[in-house]
């Protein structure tokens, strides 16, 4: 119900912004397309814009009474991107512990648990299929493969190689180059974060995902760049499987992350190469450990 809810705001939002200049609303199943919604949530967005008097709802006819206002919209803090609901619910779904390869993915009944349309949870799956952990079946099933240490190795490995290019390729950078200043702002992050680590060490993830991609980005490669979605996705969400340690697990890829961004600032290849290393190889561990027994 939460995440429906979540999925509430967010389409609900955005229809406000589709409110100004308009006479009045498609119809049900075109609004149902257009935010990527199930039937259902359309109409509770309906019958909340009746109840604020946005619109009058009769049957077929919606007609737009008045622009929204500021305070008709839902804070920013309680929506998601329509997209980020879908990956979060399902990665909560198959990274719960009595899932196991060869289990069935429906993708009505994933819509359905979601609250969020069919063909946007189908999109969101054929986008996830590229990883390699579920496939494709008849009659929109899927199955998920499974989380191997296989596959965790195999991804370990082709992060090491497209991070090491990266990172000598950022060393190269012009003095002047916007990226040495993005630099600069990651770093005061992590002493911040390192700082207020006790009631803050949840806000690693994101940061991290910002540190990595931004080395990733100097190798001007649009693969190397495209497949660092693949780590985030992963090395974002392995944490869900084993919160354990999870302080001290962040305080240590934190200062990982210093001595890395120290190394980028000497140019020194070895010393590059050496911390980046160092940081992977922890990384590795972290994520193997974490893999469901």
């Amino acid at each position: 119900m939460a995440r429906q809810n979540t999925v509430f705001k967010e389409a609900y939002n955005r229809c406000l912004e589709d409110l100004g200049g308009k006479d009045s609303l498609p119809s049900e199943p075109e609004l149902g397309e257009k935010y990527g919604i199930s039937r259902t949530t359309v109409r509770a967005i309906l019958s909340r814009m009746r109840d604020t008097g946005l619109i009058t709802w009769d049957k077929r006819q919606k007609l737009v009474l008045r622009r929204p206002l500021d305070q008709d919209y839902f804070p920013d803090e309680e929506t998601n991107s329509l997209n980020e609901i879908i990956e979060k619910s399902f990665m909560q779904r198959i990274l719960t512990g009595d899932v196991e390869p060869g289990m069935q993915i429906n993708e009505a009944e994933l819509a359905r648990e979601i609250g969020a349309g069919a063909t946007s949870v189908r999109e969101f799956l054929i986008r996830f299929s590229r990883f390699g952990l579920i496939e494709k079946r008849p009659n929109s099933h899927w199955i998920l493969k499974g989380f191997t240490v296989d596959f965790a190795l195999e991804l370990c490995e082709v992060r090491e190689m497209f991070e090491l290019r990266s990172a000598t390729a950022f060393a190269k950078l012009p003095v002047n180059h916007p990226a040495w200043a993005d630099l600069d702002l990651i770093e005061d992050e992590h002493r911040d974060l390192i700082i207020d680590l006790d009631s803050r060490f949840k806000d690693f993830s994101p940061l991290d995902e910002k540190f990595h991609l931004l080395v990733h980005k100097a190798s001007g490669n649009r693969f190397v760049i495209d497949f660092y979605d693949v780590i985030a996705f992963i090395f974002h969400y392995h944490f869900q499987w084993n919160k354990s340690q999870a302080r001290s697990r962040n305080e240590r890829a934190l200062r990982e992350h210093l001595d890395y961004i120290a190394a980028l600032r000497s140019r020194d290849p070895q010393e590059i190469e050496r911390a980046c290393r160092r940081h992977l190889n922890s990384a590795r561990e972290t994520l193997i450990d974490a893999l469901p027994r």
